[in-house]
């Protein structure tokens, strides 16, 4: 049996041997289409290429690209697992040429592939034909040798591809793969065409025209090629089923499910195995692509497929977390061709396990309050909204979930009632925040979140998508339009890979464009929890609401802010492990150029600290080792020995990075709750830097710290300072630090050769310089630029010399007066040294002074010497 994994890589060496470039699977969240919730058909991830308004290295390509589709225009979910062919997730294999070949060769090259490399009958093909594309039905006769009966023409649009109401659109044509008489159906475009004898394998789309509004087709200039076959369908056929769930991939996923619950996986519980195994692919490879489940967007819909297998897994008797053990399976299937699951592994087991544990403890308890409602109902009466709601608003019942079990008993909910006590619910929420003390502008935001829902962030995995703009906001008022301005507008946007500045990380800058569009956004910022609000300047074009951007994130700053985020990640861990488990972060900053990391220290930190943890850090950025992210509780995260840190608000469920190699205690070095946006491997931080140590207030410690490009430029801003001092003494850099410790022994040794010198200078003369004043000997002198601190011991040996009297001692240093006045013991009961010199200080300009009766000081902006001695005089003549 050919195996599905060996179809997928026999369809991508077929199309690679005929000169198409082999193209990675995108992601299941769209980066170029912000209308999609996912990636929903093979085509999506080359939109732009089909549009023109991007270009690429090649012209021909061929994926095998993840496909979901459970949500919006494209929705299966409610049919999974009860029919033969539906699935949320699937693998669509296609072939594209953009400009290079078109309907003659796309026709050949599917024909050749299904005929001789993949040996199907010919005789059980047919194909279909838009009713006037009369090329292409010419086409499949010359080619295949089909005849007319087996060429069908449908003048539907089924057979006719629009991108949207304009753009690129064309005729295609579908192939059919014959079951044989024995199956009932009809052949397409018949009455019983909706049978399973016929079943299509392969859409061939001739992008042909563009349409204009109004419905007006010109000739595209380079026509194009779209193909999408489905690979779960088509390796039915070459497998020789009937149902996609029986093939080689789907039963062993099957089978998984049963073995968990010791079920046959073909008895009374068989729908309830298929919704598992298809439920299994689509959360496991949504999480991989970043998706988590939420309640709004793409993660209400991931929540709502996870817990509807979950439920599943409930009916058939499960009592504790199944699901998440399931996923082995799936590795072993598809972890070769989709690497992403093997490198999420843990992220989706544990976001899996905990979306569980939560799910069966609402379940049950949801579950017997329905019951009980229910029980007062009349035959099948629907389930009051206000019920409802209560069951979601407090136990935690979503309405979906509510749905999906009335169902069973033909029974419906009342949804306009359970929007009005929703309603309610929110305008109650948004009075008791209005009085809270934050501004009352600030209540425009509930009145966003209610009309627009959640901004979806798409940063941890992209810095770039195309999204929609959904309002226009200045200060409070909600506008039509935004022209070119200096004024700072508030965008939101559908969805967006800026991060809204929260838990110590400044917010994302970048660009919103369009054709003619530009608006330069300088601050992101979250607000009323989960609205992601840009704001900007438009600086050419005008913005309005509705209109599609391209919405791109400062690369270079981003790498910056999150190179800071993470390394304060090891910084924490670092000083906890190097000075003590009691250091705990009171707050952050992240920014490009720095970080600044406040901690619980009642003492400064030592250099020798300080040296041990920068190495630390530095030691495990050298690891390289890859950041991990995964989602689970908080008593969980907790539980694992993760920190929380500062400033963030946390839900029922958390992110938690883990960083570094761990050890017999735990699995890694630093395991925090975080919502950040941080490296994939630690060595894209760089080197890491401690630029100061401070006191921030009693007990709390500020370190800032600088990595990656800027620890880097702070690294030569101090080699070229050394060279440069290197310069000056006329020494090699090696032997500048010896040099300036020799000049500074010279330079301590030479002043104290000064000062003694000046001392001499100072008291040698001492008894010429006396007088003698109403018997009273007074030694008065201004000694120019002796430095301040010397002048009380000079004052010292003068008074031992005179023996009696009073000594007055100036200095003019550093542009200010300094006085000493000294009276020897004998005279303190006339002279108060205090009292004269606070009187001197005032004729020099200055305030007070103080000291003892015996010996005081003081200062003032100006030397004036002569009017300070001839006030001492006047005093001791006095």
């Amino acid at each position: 049996m050919t195996s599905t994994n060996d179809i997928r890589s026999a369809f991508l060496d077929y199309f690679s041997s005929h000169g198409h470039r082999i193209v990675p699977s995108a992601s299941l969240v769209p980066q170029n289409d912000p209308t999609l919730l996912f990636t929903n058909a093979g085509m999506v991830p080359f939109k732009n290429l089909f549009t023109g308004q991007e270009t690429r290295s090649y012209k021909r390509a061929t994926t095998a690209q993840k496909v979901v589709r459970a949500g919006g225009k494209h929705n299966d979910l409610d049919n999974v697992g009860y029919t033969a062919r539906h699935h949320t997730f699937f693998e669509m294999l296609g072939n594209f040429s953009f400009g290079d070949y078109f309907k003659a060769d796309a026709i050949e090259f599917a024909w050749n592939l299904l005929t001789k490399d993949f040996a199907l009958p010919k005789e059980k093909l047919l194909a279909t034909v838009y009713a006037e594309d009369e090329e292409a039905a010419g086409l499949w006769r010359k080619i295949t040798g089909l005849s007319d009966d087996k060429i069908i023409r449908i003048g539907t649009s089924d057979n006719f591809w629009r991108m949207g109401d304009t753009g690129p659109c064309g005729p295609c044509s579908e192939i059919f793969f014959d079951h044989g008489e024995s199956v009932f159906g009809g052949p397409p475009g018949s009455p019983d065409e909706d049978g399973d004898r016929f079943v299509e394998i392969w859409n061939l789309v001739f992008m042909q025209f563009f349409e204009e509004a109004g419905g007006v087709r010109n000739p595209l200039p380079r026509p194009s090629i779209d193909t999408g076959m489905g690979l779960e369908r088509f390796a039915a056929i070459l497998q020789g089923k009937r149902d996609n769930y029986d093939t080689d991939t789907m039963r062993a996923l099957i089978e998984a499910s049963a073995a968990a619950l010791s079920q046959d996986p073909d008895g009374p519980f068989k729908s309830s195995h298929r919704v598992v195994a298809d439920h299994l692919r689509s959360t496991a490879f949504l999480i991989a692509d970043g998706v988590l489940p939420s309640k709004d967007g793409r993660g209400y819909v991931l929540r709502r497929i996870m817990r509807r297998a979950m439920r599943h897994l409930h009916m058939m008797g499960a009592k504790e977390p199944v699901f998440y053990r399931l996923l082995p399976a799936l590795i072993r299937q598809m972890g070769a061709a989709y690497p992403e699951l093997v490198q999420h592994q843990a992220l989706i087991a544990e976001t899996m396990k905990g979306e569980e544990e939560r799910f069966t403890a609402l379940l049950e308890r949801g579950l017997a309050l329905l019951s009980d409602e229910v029980s007062r109902l009349g035959d099948k009466e629907a389930l009051p909204g206000d019920v409802a709601f209560r069951l979601y608003d407090t136990f935690g019942f979503p309405l979906d979930l509510t749905q999906d079990a009335l169902r069973e008993q033909n029974r419906t909910v009342d949804e306009n009632g359970f929007s009005a006590a929703m309603a309610e619910q929110r305008a109650r929420a948004r009075a008791a925040w209005t009085g809270s003390g934050d501004a009352a502008a600030e209540t425009v935001w509930f009145d966003a979140r209610d009309k627009h829902g959640a901004s979806e962030f798409l940063g941890y995995s992209s810095e770039k998508t195309d999204a929609e703009i959904q309002a226009i906001y200045k200060g409070s008022d909600e506008l039509a339009e935004a022209p070119v301005s200096d004024d700072t507008v508030a965008i939101l946007l559908n969805q967006t890979p800026f991060y809204g500045e929260s838990g110590g990380q400044v917010g994302d800058h970048g660009t919103l464009t369009a054709s003619g569009l530009r608006i330069e956004i300088t601050d992101t910022q979250k607000r009323n929890g989960d609205l992601i609000v840009h704001y900007g300047r438009v600086v050419e074009g005008t913005a309005k609401p509705g209109l599609a951007v391209h919405a791109a994130v400062d690369h270079t700053r981003r790498t910056a802010v999150r190179g800071h985020h993470s390394a304060t990640h090891l910084l924490h861990e670092a000083l906890r492990r190097q000075v003590g488990s009691h250091v705990t972060q009171k707050g952050s900053l992240n920014a490009p150029e720095r970080l600044r990391f406040d901690i619980s220290q009642p003492r400064p930190l030592t250099t020798q600290e300080l040296l041990a943890v920068e190495a630390e850090v530095n030691e495990r950025i050298r690891e390289n080792s890859p950041v991990e992210t995964r989602l689970m509780t908080q008593e969980q995260a907790v539980a694992e020995g993760a920190m929380a840190l500062f400033g963030e608000k946390y839900g029922d469920e958390v992110r938690v990075v883990s960083m570094g190699k761990g050890d017999e205690t735990r699995h890694a070095y630093s395991i925090e709750l975080c919502g950040g946006t941080h490296v994939q491997r630690l060595g894209e931080i760089g080197a890491f830097r401690i630029v100061s140590e401070t006191g921030v207030s009693a007990g709390v410690r500020r370190i800032e710290a600088v990595c990656g490009l800027t620890a880097e430029k702070l690294a030569l801003e101090t080699e070229n300072r050394l060279k440069d001092v290197a310069d000056l003494l006329k020494v090699p850099v090696s032997d500048a630090v010896a040099r300036v410790a020799a000049l500074l022994e010279e330079r301590k040794a030479l002043n104290s050769q000064i000062s003694d010198l000046q001392r001499r200078l100072a008291t040698g003369s001492a008894t010429e310089a006396n007088e003698t004043i109403n018997g009273i000997t007074l030694s008065a002198r201004n000694l120019g630029d002796v430095s301040p601190k010397d002048l009380k011991s000079l004052a010292e040996d003068i008074s031992k010399q005179i023996g009696s009297g009073v000594v007055a001692l100036m200095s003019e240093a550093d542009g200010r007066g300094s006085i000493v006045i000294a009276v020897t013991k004998d005279l303190t009961e006339r002279f108060n040294a205090v009292t004269l010199v606070r009187e001197a200080s005032a004729l020099m300009g200055g305030k007070g002074g103080g000291g003892r009766p015996d010996m005081a000081q003081a200062g003032g902006p100006e030397a004036k010497s002569d009017a300070v001695f001839a006030m001492l005089k006047e005093k001791l003549s006095a």
